[in-house]
């Protein structure tokens, strides 16, 4: 990876968290360059007026007094390339998008399009600007000053209660406790330094600290400007939150239905820190940042923290938290034995674990062989007390036997005494097609494992022995036979345990197809899967809709690493045996990332698409897949939190460098991964304030793994990660809570980052980034239907064609449509309607001689009018506006109609 630093034109100590602080700055002045409708640029020094009523800009060729914009004047401030001129084509590659803002003003809204050098100071002009414009004509003389905040009375206040002796002062190392204790996560060291530096700077230094100081410190260390420009962004004061705006933050950026006031008092009264604040219904920036850090705001779904998917499929139809035995026992091949991985397995939600079943002394078997042997009743009355601690549904035990019939029977003994009403030992019904639910099976265990054959009436037989388990068992030294298929003498009485999971030799797809019972399970190795997945996927995933398919691990891997699961998922392989839980990774994050979705039950419903009697899904699809519309995932990573150093790093500095990856994991045509910039000498709060933007074609297997990973480091380079299912993430601002490489969440780490999901833009080919200035030459992709060679069939589905064109057209349109007026109100097609509403809205308000603009939402497609002459920016979004409402009317009106169509050609096919 190539290492890529962000320049910067603020000086590094410089952190802009108030309003104060970013008008300090455009007092001062700045370079910026100026953007011409013909996409020239010019380099031009930007200041704000001492008496904050205008902005100028100079050399220039226009008078002075034509070279300024009034501050009453301006409509709206844009982060972003979001303008025509800044999003035309010379220029869209040319500096990233967090690099530019525009200042819409005047009545006829032109655009004042700006590119600065770094993130940084295009969020100095755009808070600056924008609070300016809020107040208006009466800006306070100092912003931010003047009678004591919400929050400059609550630091006070604790600051009193601390201040024991009522001396107005108090030690330095208490001073230290206070923040450390209000903002958990931050470095003594860090706090300790801030208060010398102050103390320096105001000539007071000594043990002791005054209220002034301790407020001033306070502010400094604890409030963090990105979150700062969001309260601004929203608040209608500029300070604080009333329930109003926190109900439209909530609704617009965070994508939550039906909020009501109760909901938004219930937040103040919870996270809101001052008194005064939660009386009066304010939040403030400490209780919006605690907020926003809260679980409510986790990017984790809530509804996926507890079963919410339908249990009542047949169980081919999950993917199955599957646990190697072996792995369970060490840490790796010389590892030493313990029976506590089971219990740790099964509390994270494994649904299958495998015991290998060996002779151990005094007629008992074992599940490991030699001289640290586990006997095999410790392991069983380990899963009697803890299968279902975690999770209702049933357990799968595999079991592997290498032990005499003798053994066996005493084997079968204790299954049946130990685990009593919880084995489910009832033959399968042959008259059923598909296996029992998760939900039929709730509670119970079922044994995985060889029959004797139907005729046999002996107490014991001979059964085929596969490859299954000799991997652990060569390291473990035990003999292996030589040439021709092994036997295994089993008992009946073991034989007897086994019902819906009996283990059987695989015949190819076409004798399974026809010979195979629904009850009858095949494990395959992890190289003759692999190689099914390359070469016939879609023979793999019809297999897989009917019959249980486990795949283990190649007995090569000595050193208990993982297999990459996703390989096999794509192909609806159910039981990845090959997961070693005591071998962390991007293996094992997939994994456990994987079931925490469906409240972490070790259930995971596959993709419809996966499940369906006919449906054409091949797990090697490089683009967007029939019937499954493609998902466009815009991702903003902002900043991170609390960063520890890498663990056992030789880093040639004491601060971390990081950058983070965002990575897609899915099915091949899924597989992406994009990087931010490095955040150099940055502390433990890096910002990156980066866009990334992914296209994921099968959303329902997709996952995204963020790591952090440090540029200025000898040897260790990672800090810390976090997987999660695509289908978890809950849209708006949200804290990604790291975790170390062993899993553990590191204790108030995180990614603050800003998740938005849209269909991708007019289906066809996904664009790559950076084309979509030309938008004119793409040319409308429409379905097509497959040739099955039989001319009756074929002829059948030939009438499908029109109606497949009208169907796209219609979508295409009102996503178009859609795409334009969001564009021309400054806004990305990831935004929403109601944010769209509000921005027009916003421009009226904040100008003297507006048109009035009607929305009348009584009527079923709804008119926005306006009355008397209106400027050409508010036109165009008029006209954009009837048309989306146009578009969304005929096909709301013609869909049925098409629909039919298809369903008549579907029925007669």
């Amino acid at each position: 990876k190539k290492k890529t630093v962000s320049f910067s034109t603020m000086p590094n100590d410089r952190k802009l968290n108030s309003a104060a602080a970013c008008i300090a700055f455009m007092l001062e002045g700045c370079e910026l360059k100026k953007v011409r409708s013909n996409c020239r640029t010019y380099s031009r020094f930007f200041v704000l007026d001492a008496d904050m009523r205008c902005v100028r800009w100079e050399p220039s060729k226009k008078d002075s007094e034509k070279a300024k914009i009034e501050i009453k004047s301006v409509k709206e401030v844009r982060a972003g390339k979001k303008t025509p001129v800044l999003r035309s084509n010379g220029l869209s590659d040319q500096f990233p998008d967090e690099c530019a803002f525009s200042i819409i003003y005047g009545d006829n809204y032109e655009s004042l399009d700006l590119v600065a050098g770094s993130a940084d100071v295009v969020s100095a002009w755009v808070m600056g600007l924008r609070y300016l414009v809020s107040y208006g004509k009466h800006t306070p003389e100092a912003p931010g000053t003047g009678h004591p905040s919400l929050r400059t009375s609550w630091i006070s206040s604790v600051f009193e209660l601390a201040d024991l002796e009522k001396s107005g002062l108090i030690p330095v190392s208490r001073a230290v406790q206070l923040i450390k204790a209000l903002n958990p996560g931050m470095k003594a060291s860090t706090i300790e330094l801030k208060f010398k530096e102050l103390q320096k700077a105001s000539d007071r230094a000594g043990t002791e600290v005054a209220c002034d100081l301790f407020v001033e410190a306070y502010c400094e260390l604890c409030t963090r400007p990105e979150i700062f420009f969001l309260l601004v962004q929203f608040s209608s004061n500029k300070e604080y939150l009333a329930l109003k705006d926190l109900l439209t933050f909530l609704e617009v950026e965070q994508g939550m239905e039906g909020v009501t006031e109760e909901k938004c008092w219930e937040i103040v009264s919870k996270y809101e820190p001052s008194k005064e604040g939660r009386e009066k219904g304010y939040l403030a920036i400490d209780g919006f940042t605690r907020y926003l850090l809260s679980s409510e705001c986790s990017i984790f779904d809530p509804q996926h923290r507890a079963v919410c998917q339908d249990m009542a499929q047949p169980l081919s139809h999950y993917y199955i938290s599957s646990a190697h035995g072996a792995c369970l026992l060490e840490d790796s091949a010389w590892g030493r034995p313990d029976a506590s991985g089971y219990v740790s397995a099964l509390g994270s939600g494994c649904r299958s674990i495998e015991l290998v079943l060996w002779d151990g002394p005094d007629g008992e078997p074992v599940v490991r062989p030699g001289p640290s042997a586990v006997p095999f009743r410790a392991v069983v009355g380990l899963l009697e007390q803890h299968a279902f601690a975690a999770s209702a549904y049933p357990l799968i035990l595999c079991l592997v036997v290498r032990c005499s019939a003798a053994q066996q029977r005493a084997a079968a003994r204790c299954l049946r005494k130990t685990l009593g009403e919880k084995l489910y030992v009832e033959p399968p019904d042959p008259a059923e097609s598909f296996l029992p639910s998760p939900e039929r099976l709730k509670g119970r265990i079922l044994i995985k494992g060889k029959k004797l054959p139907p005729g046999c009436e002996d107490s014991e037989g001979d059964v085929s022995d596969e490859d299954e388990g000799w991997g652990p068992a060569r390291r473990a030294g035990a003999d292996e036979p030589e040439g021709g298929p092994r036997r295994l003498r089993l008992s009946r009485e073991l034989s007897e345990l086994v019902s819906l999971c009996q283990a059987v030799a695989f015949r190819g797809f076409e004798g399974s197809r026809r010979a195979q019972r629904y009850w009858q399970l095949c494990s395959f190795s992890e190289v003759e899967a692999g190689r099914f997945a390359s070469e016939c996927p879609g023979e793999l995933v019809s297999y897989n809709k009917r019959f249980l398919s486990r795949v283990y691990p190649s007995p090569m891997r000595i050193d208990a690493s993982n297999m990459n699961p996703q390989d096999f998922w794509k192909c609806g392989c159910q039981m990845m045996v090959a997961m070693n839980y005591q071998t962390p990774g991007l293996m094992m994050d997939l994994n456990a990332g994987w079931f925490r979705q469906n409240g972490a039950c070790g259930y995971v419903l596959r993709p419809a698409i996966m499940r369906e009697e006919v449906s054409y899904f091949s797990a090697n699809a490089k683009d967007s897949l029939p019937g499954v519309p493609a998902q466009l995932l815009h991702l903003k990573v902002i900043s991170g939190q609390n960063l520890p150093k890498p663990k056992g790093s030789g880093a040639k500095g004491e601060v971390v460098e990081p950058y983070v990856c965002a990575e897609i994991h899915g099915i091949p045509a899924d597989c992406a991964e994009h990087r931010t910039k490095t955040a150099l000498q940055s502390g433990d709060n890096p910002v990156f304030d980066e866009s990334l933007e992914f296209q994921v074609n099968l959303p329902e297997l997709a996952v995204l793994r963020f790591v952090v990973l440090d540029d200025d480091y000898i040897g260790d380079e990672f800090i810390a990660q976090y997987t999660i299912p695509f289908e978890c993430l809950q849209p708006g601002y949200r804290h990604v809570p790291l975790q170390a490489l062993s899993g553990e969440t590191l204790p108030h780490a995180t990614l603050f980052v800003h998740v938005a999901i849209t269909d991708r833009r007019g289906g066809g080919k996904g664009q790559r980034r950076g084309l979509a200035g030309r938008r004119g030459r793409r040319v409308r992709e429409y379905t097509s239907t497959k040739a099955t060679g039989i001319k009756v069939i074929d002829e059948v589905f030939r009438t499908a064609s029109q109606p497949l064109r009208e169907a796209t057209d219609l979508r295409e349109n009102v996503q178009n449509a859609l795409v334009s007026f969001k564009e021309l109100c400054g806004l990305t097609p990831a935004a929403s309607m109601k944010q769209c509403i509000l921005t027009v809205a916003a421009w009226l308000l904040h100008s003297d001689s507006a048109p009035s603009v009607t929305l009348n939402l009584a009527e079923r497609y709804p008119p926005m009018e306006a009355q008397g002459p209106i400027p050409e920016l508010l036109r165009k979004v008029l006209t954009a506006y009837e048309t989306m409402i146009q578009t969304s009317r005929t096909l709301i009106e013609s869909a049925d109609a098409v629909h039919g169509k298809l369903l008549q050609a579907q029925q007669a096919g």
